[in-house]
């Protein structure tokens, strides 16, 4: 479980990942609709679109964060995580 002082530092990783997923698939969609016949999409439509990857980057933080080390969204256990400090 997610400690109370944790919380904030959670809700700015789940919240990074989520909108970094959000404009790579939204630019990898616009660059995609300009220079090739294989879709064809308005900006608004590749907006809309681009918000599904987003979304599951949200629960995927969701659940990394019972999963993982804890105050983060990795899934990655705090032993096995490059980023944490209990690494020996």
């Amino acid at each position: 479980m997610v400690a109370i002082n944790n919380t904030p530092k959670l809700l700015a990783d789940i919240t990074e990942r989520a909108v970094l997923t959000y404009v790579e698939a939204f630019l990898g969609i616009l660059l995609a609709a300009g220079t090739t016949n294989v879709i064809t999409l308005s900006a608004f439509e590749s907006a809309g679109i681009a918000a599904i990857p987003a979304g599951l980057a949200v629960v995927k933080g969701a659940v990394g964060s019972l999963l993982g080390r804890s105050g983060t969204a990795s899934w990655l256990p705090a032993k096995s995580d490059p980023a944490s400090t209990a690494i020996s």
